[in-house]
């Protein structure tokens, strides 16, 4: 297997991003591959947060909510998924599945040991990272959902998404520096083209261009009855507290869909809708990272 791995030199002088890299290499079922990550505050913190990013972002994604979060007296986890960030990216595009990067984000949890942490997610990290409770108990205690979905495979995909992933097929080099600045117009120059640090060519993009097309459409898709399973958990069976915060201009994943992912979630309350904030909500981060320590009472 072709294995890319991207030069350190693209993540010198990351605007907003100084935390020090730390990299697992023993991942079981993952061998010869190294996954990057965040671990900052002390192990032995009351809470701890898992951040988990979705396409085509990284780990730079969480460097707004971060501070807010170490500053409650938490430990902080951001692991990069294969494919993305300072993670290794295998070239093919068929390496990249569903099961493959769910397996990875399983292996990494019982690697760190979590016990009772804050799931927080967006975006794929959520399509991931929501059906993880499920399987791994006393693993998370509390969820941060912000714009994302289950996959499930039994409902249709909407308009927005299927122009998204027609887009995205259409263009397998895209520019990650330009989506996020069409994403988030308030992004500075050096901090879009952090987001495209870990792509400096076509190859290295491989696990960015797979995701589109990894949604489960259909029943029978890689993911979906997970998926559907892990509804069936969230509705029936969660017991710990969430809060929820929605990206109002997301034209994908927007407050309808949101709202529609609430009422799923046994006793999650009303969302925090931020009227300003699109998909990538971790970009208005700081606020929602406040709003959610003072609803969980950190």
């Amino acid at each position: 297997m072709d294995i890319l791995r991207t030069p350190d030199e693209r993540f010198a002088d990351l605007p907003g991003f100084g935390w020090a890299p730390r990299y697992l290499e023993d991942l079981p079922g993952f061998a010869g591959l190294r996954m990057h990550y965040l671990d900052e505050g002390r192990r032995d913190a009351r809470q701890t947060f898992l951040c988990l990013h979705g396409q085509p972002t990284w780990s730079y994604l969480y460097r707004k909510m971060i501070p807010v979060l170490l500053g409650s007296g938490a430990r902080v986890v951001a692991p990069d998924l294969f494919g993305f960030g300072r993670s290794d990216k295998p070239a093919e595009d068929a390496w990249y599945t569903f099961t493959r990067h769910r397996e990875s984000l399983v292996a990494f949890v019982e690697r760190l040991g979590l016990a009772g942490a804050t799931l927080v997610v967006q975006d794929w990290g959520g399509l991931l990272g929501l059906t993880l409770p499920m399987d791994m108990p006393g693993r998370f205690s509390r969820l941060l959902v912000m714009n994302t979905a289950l996959g499930t495979g039994d409902v249709p995909l909407g308009e927005g998404f299927r122009a998204w992933r027609s887009w995205a097929n259409a263009n397998p080099d895209m520019d990650v520096e330009k989506l996020m600045q069409r994403a988030c117009p308030h992004l500075s120059e050096g901090e879009a083209a952090a987001y495209a640090a870990p792509f400096p060519d076509a190859r290295h993009k491989a696990g960015v261009r797979r995701f589109p097309n990894l949604v489960p459409d259909r029943p029978d898709a890689d993911g979906a009855a997970l998926s559907r399973r892990a509804r069936d958990f969230l509705s029936r069976d969660w017991r710990g507290a969430t809060f929820m915060a929605i990206g109002a201009k997301d034209p994908v994943l927007g407050p309808p869909v949101m709202k529609a992912l609430a009422s799923v979630i046994a006793g999650c309350p009303e969302p925090f809708v931020h009227p300003e904030a699109g998909h990538f909500v971790q970009e208005w981060g700081d606020e929602v990272a406040r709003r959610a320590l003072a609803a969980f009472g950190d």
